[in-house]
């Protein structure tokens, strides 16, 4: 497996990110970023809210779903994190004692013409950290408007070890859906290496904001933002 910088350098525009990893100190921790190509996708951050890190607009915008959400939540054992609307909708599933692959199912992609950038999400549980699944839901690379459902039980992984889906493969011209999901060696000692990592490896012309955060600790989470 390639590093994780190393991985990430590789998609100048990767859309959003969602990261599960074990960093040096055998701590688990969690990664979400933010990067943009236009002004109103530019023009966010991450922001904590009681036992939530919300994605909202830096200045005053009209309330748009598919770029202001709940981004990571912690709620009764669990916590949920991803790209969208769906992250509230999982967490509520969870609560109601749904196991985390049928609270992952029926989801969609973006409705957002040509992109139909992909919904994803990573369930962890806060009580046995080492166990985290992945959920993606994309549309087709063919003809098909269906969405294609993925969920992936990410289990024991060793210091060092990390999963992630980016929502694109793009080079910030041409945007394809990404792949279903990368594995990566991070060299981080502790969370906040992870966001180093993270951050630095990130294309600065597209990079938002980007937090990390350990399952039982969300208001504890470590945030970025690029400067404008």
């Amino acid at each position: 497996m390639r590093p994780l910088r190393q991985t990430l350098q590789a998609i100048p525009y990767p859309g959003r990110i969602v990261a599960w990893a074990r960093t040096l100190d055998g701590a688990m921790c969690g990664g979400y970023v933010l990067t943009g190509r236009t002004q109103a996708s530019k023009a966010r951050a991450l922001r904590l809210a009681g036992h939530e890190l919300v994605v909202g607009p830096t200045d005053p915008a009209p309330d748009d779903p598919l770029r202001h959400y709940v981004a990571a939540t912690r709620r009764d054992g669990w916590l949920v994190f991803g790209n969208g609307e769906q992250v509230a909708t999982v967490a509520d599933r969870l609560r109601a004692g749904r196991p985390p692959v049928v609270a992952l199912d029926g989801l969609d992609y973006e409705p957002d013409p040509p992109i139909f950038t992909p919904r994803v999400t990573v369930v962890v549980n806060v009580d046995s950290p080492g166990d985290a699944w992945f959920g993606a839901a994309r549309r087709s690379s063919g003809d098909r408007t269906s969405t294609d459902l993925l969920t992936l039980s990410v289990r024991e992984l060793a210091p060092g070890d990390a999963v992630l889906m980016t929502t694109y493969v793009s080079d910030g011209r041409h945007v394809v859906t990404g792949e279903p999901f990368l594995e990566a060696v991070t060299e981080a000692a502790d969370q906040h290496a992870f966001l180093d990592e993270l951050w630095e490896a990130l294309d600065p012309r597209y990079r938002v904001a980007a937090a990390s955060f350990t399952p039982h600790d969300l208001a504890g989470a470590a945030l970025r933002h690029q400067e404008p």
